[in-house]
């Protein structure tokens, strides 16, 4: 295969919808569950993959179907205006969305809705039950409730990660956004590759690798290149990490004595204060 027809092929891979795991069926009977979601935009790749145009991946409806309807579908997505954004503690929010006219959005109690948006360039996708009353008319509320965790670990450090971080995945109450790095020599270093591959496809998890010992993206399997940073975790990076963040974070670091000094000295000069990071 030319090294053009690799980079295309690797491309449409990258492009391929990721299966939901079933911890991420809440199990209720939603119509459409994610798994429903999760085939028709399998379906609707691999059209584009077979007719070479990535254009029939956004899936857009005509524009006489766009906008705010209250009417609701289980086989589409309806674009909501949020009318405003109060914090109620200090990582909850109450959302309100605007309904078009007096409309209701004609849930019953205890029905939930599937609530989709793009937040940092990460498409999240949520399941969310309205706390406005049933008869409230031209609006509903949604609360929503995340903080940001920061995973710093070196070697055998990511050890205390890993069940830290399946508390979070495995309660589907928590809306933790969570990046993890773990630092290595070699990709083949690194350990738990399966279990961290899964936890990164949860749509609150991002993980990165840095590798000291390995300078080049090409002997990396594609799905690592672009998640993989060659040399040190340093100042720069633990900066760029912070920034990329939402929100401050609060950070956990894991490593040799010298490594979560080093951290500790990246964190602070990062703007994060002492008491917003651990060492393990």
């Amino acid at each position: 295969m030319a090294e053009s027809e690799e980079e295309d092929a690797e491309a449409w891979l990258r492009l391929k919808p990721v299966e939901p795991l079933p911890s991420q069926c809440c199990g209720s009977g939603c119509s459409p569950c994610v798994f429903d979601l999760y085939y028709r935009d399998l379906e609707r790749w691999e059209t584009a993959r077979a007719r070479n145009d990535r254009s029939l991946l956004s899936g857009k409806q005509p524009p006489e179907s766009q906008g705010c309807s209250a009417k609701l579908s289980p086989e589409t997505f309806l674009a909501f205006h949020i009318s405003t954004m109060e914090k109620v503690t200090k990582d909850t929010y109450l959302v309100r969305f605007t309904l078009p006219g007096n409309s209701r959005l004609g849930l019953h109690p205890g029905q939930h809705l599937i609530l989709r948006g793009v937040v940092d360039g990460l498409e999240i996708q949520r399941a969310y039950t309205p706390i406005s009353p049933v008869t409230a008319e031209g609006y509903f509320d949604i609360l929503i409730k995340h903080g940001e965790l920061l995973m710093l670990a070196a070697g055998t450090g990511l050890a205390p990660m890993v069940p830290i971080l399946q508390s979070i995945t495995d309660n589907e109450d928590d809306e933790t956004f969570v990046t993890l790095v773990g630092c290595f020599k070699t990709f083949e270093g690194i350990y738990l590759k399966t279990f961290f591959q899964e936890q990164a496809r949860f749509w609150n998890v991002r993980t990165f690798f840095v590798l000291s010992q390995e300078v080049s993206p090409e002997q990396l399997p594609w799905s690592y290149r672009d998640k993989t940073h060659f040399g040190r975790l340093g100042q720069e990076l633990v900066a760029e990490l912070v920034a990329c963040c939402r929100r401050k974070p609060f950070t956990l670091v894991c490593g040799s004595p010298a490594f979560n000094e080093d951290m500790a000295r990246c964190l602070l000069s990062a703007g994060l204060t002492e008491d917003s990071y651990f060492l393990f």
